[in-house]
């Protein structure tokens, strides 16, 4: 047990209330309605962060389980909680890659770092299509003071959606068309993921449930979201409907599969690239929502 880290300690006890920490981002909305305004509404003590933050709650044993990045969670081990995620089946919109510089001569990177998962996918994109390898850069998320300290800026979540790459004055790449048109899959960005003992039928179904609540009731999300965030309504409709998944079915757990192995490889010695088994099997075309 001495080499048994502390956050999978499966000796700790779980408090009766689940301690969840959910993403702050908008496509998160879905998945906590039912806490937020349904029957789960109580049932769990629930708190707001960005996916990084929500890492490190559940690792240093604040949360007992959260949204975790999928980088972060295969980093610590942490154990998968349910079979819901967020992922998407092509283009995404909330994460965007702008450049002032051609793309293969980029060198600096700024970042939001709110998501560890988006950032390696930046770097596996720049890597694999143009041949870059660029210093990462953490910034707060303002695309010019980005662009005036870096060659690149990346924008997730929120402060992506509040962008408009068809108006931006510099090149936009979307991140998750990008992989899509590398591997042929799913990205896959964050999962529920908790410590050891922190999963069981009753802690998975209180987040199925919830998620059915709010899938039952995307009109209202819509809504108070748009008003709440200062989305347009057409945006926020639009982005439910066509870039965001919440479902890990099983095209999207190879895309998890094939996206891990390609980070452990380009932070390891022998980098592969994206050419292994997972991908050339299921390098097919996904059918959008």
């Amino acid at each position: 047990m001495g080499m048994v880290h502390s956050y999978l300690n499966l000796a700790e006890p779980v408090p009766q209330r689940p301690r969840i920490c959910a993403v702050s981002y908008l496509n998160t909305t879905p998945l906590v309605w039912g806490f937020l305004r349904g029957p789960q509404r109580g049932s769990a003590e629930l708190s707001f962060a960005v996916p990084s933050e929500c890492a490190r709650r559940v690792v240093d044993g604040e949360a007992d389980l959260g949204l975790v990045p999928v980088v972060e969670s295969d980093r610590h081990h942490l154990a998968p909680v349910s079979g819901l995620c967020i992922a998407c089946r092509g283009e995404v919109r909330s994460i965007l890659l702008f450049a002032r510089r051609p793309w293969k001569d980029i060198e600096t990177l700024a970042a939001d770092t709110g998501s560890r998962t988006s950032v390696q996918l930046a770097r596996l994109v720049l890597r694999e299509r143009f041949g870059a390898d660029p210093r990462i850069k953490p910034m707060a998320p303002d695309l010019d003071a980005m662009l005036a300290r870096a060659d690149a800026a990346l924008l997730i979540g929120d402060a992506a959606l509040r962008a408009d790459p068809e108006s931006a004055a510099c090149p936009c790449l979307d991140l998750g068309r990008e992989w899509f048109a590398l591997t042929g899959l799913p990205m896959v960005f964050a999962v529920w993921a908790g410590r050891g003992g922190a999963s069981g039928p009753e802690v998975e179904r209180m987040l199925e449930d919830s998620f059915a609540y709010g899938l039952a009731r995307l009109d209202d999300i819509i809504e108070e979201e748009s008003a709440t965030r200062g989305f347009p309504r057409e945006l926020v409709g639009r982005y439910f409907a066509r870039n965001v998944t919440w479902r890990l079915g099983p095209a999207e757990r190879a895309g998890l599969e094939t996206f891990l192995a390609a980070v452990r490889a380009m932070n390891g010695a022998g980098a592969e690239g994206l050419a292994h088994d997972d991908a050339k099997r299921s390098c097919r075309p996904v059918p959008q929502r």
